[in-house]
């Protein structure tokens, strides 16, 4: 390894921070933030030499790849990192916050996220030793970053919202220059109630910090807005019908803000009062009731149960109120080490530009661009089997004016699933209905008490009310209360739909061994706990937080993953979509780390891995008992202790047997994804049940794993589970191996060997698979296949195709696990986690040369094919007519939008009437454009499709959109954008059917 400290940075040294890296890192530490010699310097130190290595060895992969931008990066990293896990933190590093060191690194928030998690798998170990090892736990980076991706929704909601409903934005507008301190959005008013709504994060949602939540507080900011700020900077009309909820003759404000944003009036009421309250003690301000009072702002508004504040928004009052709420933020905020949220009223706060700050002369590009992609709703796919999507934007970045109804967006939606637990889910009982209770009832024991019971303990160490050191308030505690409410009459909702449909398999009411499986029930409450926790959008609990809080393994909750999807039919598509995508996180990785409950299965099926298993430490632990979750919970107040990831402790009841068992027989994530009609989402569950696994009954997928499997065929339990998990693994890796191909333009055959090598390892060189990532198998199947078939396809090429590909992390080809340690290494040493190609090189190709060998021309596989065309030469004069060789590949499902170009990203769907408001929008485009009516008068439908196929299929590259808004002898020429309202107008219906079918022209990002 080479040395760093004689590298010269001439950047750090002409400001005087030295010749070597480390007197750099003080320089950066003690001059530019100010920090005193201490223990936590001293630790900040001793973190940055013994990683400071890793940090030359990866300069190239940091941000732009130069030495002196790395070091900002790692000098942020590190400092954060200490921040954070440091127990030894002074007076004045308390106050040093990720703004404070990101503003002396000359870096910006979106970009120190993005390389954040490379850093943490490269120095995980290190944090580790010097940290202890629930680093990660304490660190809550992800709930970090989530943080700042809903903060960054959030401001554009309130930004639009503000828009929308006041005048008063624009500085430049000579109109509007007689309001007090306007300057764009640093008017006072909109800094106003961004400060208010922090003020509400910081001293009411403490914890429950959720999307939901912050938007209903967000609401009532709104609601207070309109009530104070004057009527005459109105955006809209009162007398407005369409847009004002009226009651008799006034109008309705909060019901109306309800209708514009899906919140629930009851909560906002609720909110609202919180908010009143902050301004009262903040503030100082006096209030009274709105019906006492005749304010003009309040004209033919109906008052009741609304406060009303004097002078709160008067021109001389206004600015001194700021000053309090800044004052406050300061005072609540200065020994908090996370981000400075108000950063987010100021759109030319550098920390918000993209890309790095010492190359924005270079950059061009703003926060508004940058942010914008982070928040997109078409960006945010749930699952990565999906193609890309351009966003549907407005012209003028806002939908219409005047409270308008505003288009989808990741918080809209977010809000409108929230409305399924409220509307379906809070009416129900939160105790077991009169038909579960006959199925409780009629085991070999009434289990009634026991299912109850076990319900309120699990749900309250996953939804915690209180706890030493969090400093919860009474809103929090309402909120877990609610959520755990929320979670308990989901769970028996979809455990009676279960039973019945049991019931009807077996033929039988008595479903003792499911019912009294504790197992099962903790599946059943984690997911119906994990999907309450999606429809809030939490930051605190993310997954798979309720894995270790329940004492269960990913391997666990997939068995009832389709059961649950399948079962409860009222289940909002987005959340459908969330535990698609929970079943792809699975598949693809969770399961195959260590102390996976898979492992557990595997040694039974596969006795062969037994040693390599037990050697390698990678068998799940038992399960905590309830006894022992309980306890937990009384000792800690309200909040289970953490333990770390699949090591729990206590007792499981059956011990004997691994406590993971999945006997699915099949992925509903690989055959629903996110763009299927509801109506093919039946068809492929209907198509699915002629696979060569029979249905399942529930009852076996959680018995032992070496009892016989109730299905027959002389299989245990175990191998039946293992062969319907791998058999979900290669559907998967069939899906990513099609895109890839495609991708990379290669041709059927190499598709076929591709997937054919991925079979194989996946039943013969299995360990290969282990604590990895299968798109790791994948990349390097790809390159051992070009070999073998002396095809010209480089490993950075596939690497590039790769990056495409809407599931990609680029830890999956950085960071790749390695076990030096293993009896044919042949005494080589290494880190744990390695590049791709060095995998390649040192792990993958000796363990895959023969099966490679196998695919390669003249190999055993090959050669039989050989063989019997020989022999049918020899036997008659002529060699029999050969039928087609049926493909090995797999059908997979038919993906709506379908990519319909190889070389190019054009995606074909039908129109969805759902979508056909959005395309009416005026004065907005998109990348549509409609075919189906000539492109030129009296053309035929088939000339101008083949003037389709012609500009697709030609040999210019242009990374442009389709136009048909220009002709040329019936050609489609120019590049351009056609306007939703041109797609809307040109709909038409002919002899009672829709003629048209959208083509969605798609460019995909360059990296």
């Amino acid at each position: 390894m080479a040395e760093l400290k004689m590298i010269p940075s001439p950047n750090r040294d002409r400001d005087g921070g030295g010749t070597t890296i480390e007197a750099r890192f003080a320089h950066f530490c003690k001059d530019d933030l100010a920090l005193d010699d201490g223990d936590f310097l001293e630790q900040a130190m001793k973190l940055f030499g013994q990683s400071k290595s890793l940090l030359l060895a990866n300069v190239s992969a940091i941000g732009t790849g130069t030495l002196d931008e790395a070091e900002r990066y790692w000098f942020s990293f590190v400092l954060y990192s200490v921040r954070r896990l440091s127990e030894n933190v002074g007076p004045k590093e308390k106050g040093l916050n990720l703004c404070q060191i990101l503003r002396a690194a000359k870096l910006n928030i979106i970009e120190f996220y993005k390389e954040l998690h490379q850093y943490l798998i490269k120095v995980g170990s290190i944090l580790s030793n010097l940290f202890g090892e629930d680093w990660e736990k304490r660190l809550e980076a992800k709930e970090s970053h989530t943080n700042f991706v809903h903060l960054t929704l959030l401001r554009k909601k309130y930004e639009r919202a503000f828009r929308d409903l006041f005048s008063i934005v624009d500085a430049d507008d000579s109109k509007q220059l007689n309001v007090a301190n306007v300057s764009g959005h640093g008017s006072d008013y909109y800094r106003f109630g961004w400060l208010l709504f922090l003020a509400l994060r910081v001293h009411v949602f403490r914890l429950c910090k959720d999307l939901v939540s912050c938007t209903h507080g967000l609401v009532s900011v709104l609601a207070i807005l309109l009530i104070h700020i004057p009527a005459r900077y109105r955006n809209f009309n009162l007398n407005d019908s369409d847009r004002i909820v009226m009651k008799g003759d006034k109008a309705d404000l909060l019901a109306s803000l309800c209708n514009m944003y899906d919140t629930s009036e009851d909560v906002l009421r609720q909110t609202l009062d919180k908010a009143n309250n902050l301004i009262t003690d903040i503030l100082k301000k006096n209030h009274r009731l709105a019906s006492d009072c005749t304010p003009e702002n309040l004209e033919n508004i109906v008052t009741d149960g609304l406060i009303y504040f004097d002078d709160l928004m008067d021109e001389s009052s206004l600015p001194s109120s700021v000053n309090l709420l800044e004052k406050d933020y300061d005072s609540a905020t200065r020994d908090m080490d996370g981000l400075d949220e108000r950063i987010f009223i100021n759109d030319n706060d550098s920390l918000l530009v993209s890309g790095s700050l010492s190359a924005l002369n270079m950059s061009g590009s703003g926060t508004k661009r940058k942010i914008d992609t982070m928040s997109s709703p078409t960006k945010t796919i749930s699952s990565p089997l999906s193609p890309y999507r351009s966003p549907v934007r407005h012209s003028n970045g806002y939908a219409g004016g005047g409270m308008s109804k505003m288009a989808a967006t990741p918080v809209s939606t977010a809000m409108t699933t929230a409305k399924w637990l409220c509307s379906v889910i809070a009416p129900l009982p939160s105790k077991p209905s009169a038909e579960l209770e006959r199925f409780l009832q009629s085991c070999d024991r009434d289990v009634s008490a026991d299912v109850t019971r076990r319900a309120q303990v699990i749900l309250e160490a996953i939804f915690p009310s209180s706890g030493p050191g969090q400093n919860a308030t009474l809103m929090d505690n309402i909120w877990a209360e609610q959520r755990r409410i929320e979670a308990m009459k989901l769970y028996f909702r979809v455990l009676q739909a279960l039973c019945m449909a049991e019931s009807q398999i077996l033929h039988v009411n008595n479903l003792t061994s499911l019912l009294t499986s504790e197992r099962f029930h903790r599946c059943m409450l984690a997911c119906s706990a994990e999907l309450v926790l999606a429809t809030h959008k939490t930051v605190t609990m993310l997954f798979p937080t309720v894995l270790e809080r329940t004492g269960i393994t990913a391997f666990d909750l997939s068995k009832v993953i389709e059961s649950f999807i399948r079962h409860e039919e009222t289940l909002p598509r987005e959340l459908r979509r969330h535990l698609n995508s929970l079943e792809e996180r699975l598949l693809e990785s969770m399961v195959w780390e260590k102390g996976s409950s898979m492992y557990n299965s595997l040694i039974v099926a596969k006795p062969a891995l037994s040693a390599e298993i037990t050697r390698l430490g990678f068998l799940a632990e038992p399960m905590p008992s309830l006894d022992a979750i309980a306890m937990h919970i009384n000792m800690s107040s309200g909040v289970l202790a953490p333990t770390q990831k699949h090591d729990k402790i206590g007792q499981n009841v059956d011990i004997r047997s691994p406590k993971r068992v999945c006997t699915e027989y099949r992925s509903v994530l690989v055959e629903r994804n996110s763009f299927t009609s509801p109506v093919k989402d039946r068809l492929l569950a209907l198509n699915n049940l002629k696979s060569k696994f029979p249905a399942p009954i529930l009852h076996s997928a959680f018995a032992s794993p070496t009892r016989p499997n109730p299905g027959g065929g002389g299989e245990t339990c175990a191998e039946t589970a293992v062969n319907v998990f791998f058999s979900k693994i290669v559907k998967l890796a069939a899906v990513r191996i099609n895109g890839m191909v495609e991708r990379l333009q290669l041709s059927q055959q190499i598709r076929e060997s591709v997937y054919c090598l991925f079979q194989k390892i996946l039943g013969q060189r299995t360990t290969l698979f282990f604590s990895r990532h299968i798109d790791q198998i994948i990349l390097c199947c790809f390159y051992g296949v070009a070999k073998i078939s002396q095809l010209n396809l480089t490993f950075k090429e596939i690497i590039f195709n790769y990056k495409k590909q809407p599931q990609c992390k680029p830890q999956v080809f950085r960071s790749v696990y390695v076990d030096w340690k293993a009896p044919r290494r042949t005494g080589k040493t290494g880190p744990d986690h390695v590049d791709i190609i060095t995998f390649y090189n040192e792990i993958f190709i000796p363990a895959v040369k023969p099966l490679l060998v196998e695919l390669a021309p003249g190999g055993s596989e090959q050669g039989g094919s050989h063989a019997s065309e020989a022999k049918n030469n020899i036997d008659g004069a002529f060699p029999a007519p050969a039928s087609p060789k049926p493909s090995s590949f797999p059908s997979l499902p038919d993906m709506s939008p379908k990519k319909v170009s190889a070389a190019h990203n054009v995606y074909v769907s039908p129109l969805r009437s759902s979508k056909m408001d959005a395309l009416i929008s005026h004065s907005s485009k998109s990348y549509y454009a409609c075919v189906g009516e000539s492109t030129h008068a009296y053309q035929s439908p088939s000339k101008d499709l083949t003037a389709i196929n012609d500009r697709l299929n030609g040999t210019r590259k242009l990374r442009v959109a389709l136009k048909f808004n220009e002709e040329e002898g019936g050609l489609v020429r120019g590049t351009g954008l056609v306007t939703d309202s041109v797609v809307a107008d040109s709909l038409c219906i002919q002899n009672g059917k829709r003629v048209l079918t959208p083509v969605k022209s798609e460019q995909q990002p360059e990296l």
